[in-house]
């Protein structure tokens, strides 16, 4: 406990605001800053730290959700997977309520009978494929650079016990390489990058040397209030000294190598490829597939996956969303058609979606449709 509030005390806040206070005075125009990892957009919310900053700073969410980035076209080809006879489905909980195209979800093909669980780990998909010979146990890998390394673990794991019915939907995705597709993004000027904690300890905070190439500031930051307003602070200093580098507020987790040895392990058994990332298209370099060694592990090697015409409900703005566009609030769909119990795309199916963040804690300065937050209000009173 005295660790949590070591990072929540009122004094170290009230001094970094005022730091923050006093160095944007000094700033000649409004910057813009982008946090890239969910964890962080849930803190920045759940802590109002929004709303504690000076009007010239504008915090805005990125790409940070796993599940959200996740392609429309991906979720419809794993609806198609998950309904095959003699294979059981594995994954992570908050994937099963995603819609794909026509409105169909992993949780409702379940419920028609698709044999589909929810797992903690890659490696309990494996014990699952150990236990059931008879069945193609398949599991759907998504998450950045923090998950890949457990599910190559896994790969390994199965490669070892020579277990043959044990296999991969590889779904993963890198984060630098979208972070330097953002850079490049003309419709938000990104004036630094609240860097992501936990990929960070594994690819470590050399990883995000191109940002400061493009005299953008960049700070590794942890979860806690004082960890994010000191981030923010060192963004303010090196924008105003015209000094940036790469910055590790969280040095409690994070350093310039990263975990070496889950690099290792990750790029034993994966490789890069270009992959198709929502809201912002095909990025290459940017996420992981099985290389040749373990490709008898890739389940596009079982399968025909027939060609499935994708389009996400266009009246769903999640892509604008991830990509830091518009903000959750601005879409007429959200907190009236578009709830946590009623989810119109993945943004607000899980926990770290910007538009379920949104939803979880409003803020109030922000400019609301009529009735809105009374129909926020309702939906969370009914269902809390």
């Amino acid at each position: 406990m005295k660790y949590i509030d070591e990072y929540r005390s009122p004094e170290l806040v009230r001094g970094l605001l005022q730091k923050i206070n006093g160095r944007a005075a000094e700033l000649p125009k409004q910057i813009t800053v982008m946090e890239v990892c969910g964890s962080h957009t849930t803190a920045i919310s759940r802590f109002g730290i929004r709303r504690l900053l000076p009007d010239n700073i504008r915090l805005i969410s990125g790409p940070g959700c796993p599940v959200c980035v996740s392609a429309i076209e991906d979720i419809d080809q794993a609806l198609w997977l998950a309904a095959q006879p003699n294979l059981i489905f594995t994954s992570y909980g908050d994937l099963l309520r995603v819609p794909g195209s026509y409105g169909n979800s992993l949780e409702k093909i379940r419920a028609a009978g698709a044999q589909i669980k929810t797992v903690h780990s890659a490696l309990d998909a494996v014990a699952l494929a150990r236990a059931n010979p008879e069945h193609k146990v398949l599991f759907m890998g998504i998450g950045f650079e923090t998950t890949s390394p457990t599910v190559a673990a896994a790969v390994l794991q199965a490669n070892k016990l020579k277990i043959t019915n044990f296999f991969i939907y590889c779904c993963h995705k890198l984060m630098p390489p979208v972070m330097h597709t953002l850079l490049d993004e003309k419709e938000v000027a990104i004036d630094g990058f609240l860097c992501p904690g936990h990929v960070s300890t594994i690819i470590g905070a050399q990883a995000y040397d191109f940002i400061i190439k493009t005299n953008r500031a960049a700070v590794v930051t942890g979860f806690e209030p004082v960890d994010i307003l000191e981030g923010i602070s060192l963004i303010l200093e090196q924008l105003i000294s015209g000094v940036t580098e790469v910055k590790i507020q969280y040095q409690r987790g994070v350093n310039k190598e990263g975990n070496q040895k889950a690099r290792a392990v990750m790029n034993e058994v994966f490789k890069p490829a270009t992959v198709n990332w929502r809201g912002l298209g095909e990025i290459p370099e940017s996420g992981l597939v099985l290389n040749e060694k373990f490709a008898a592990f890739d389940i596009h090697r079982h399968f025909s996956i027939p060609d499935i015409t994708s389009q996400a409900n266009p009246a769903c703005r999640c892509g604008e969303v991830l990509s830091g566009r518009i903000e959750p609030h601005d879409c007429d769909l959200f907190g009236t058609a578009c709830t946590p119990t009623k989810p119109f795309g993945p943004c607000m199916v899980s926990n770290e979606g910007s538009c379920a963040v949104f939803f979880r804690y409003p803020n109030p300065a922000q400019e609301a449709k009529p009735g809105r937050y009374q129909h926020e209000n309702q939906c969370r009173k009914k269902h809390s």
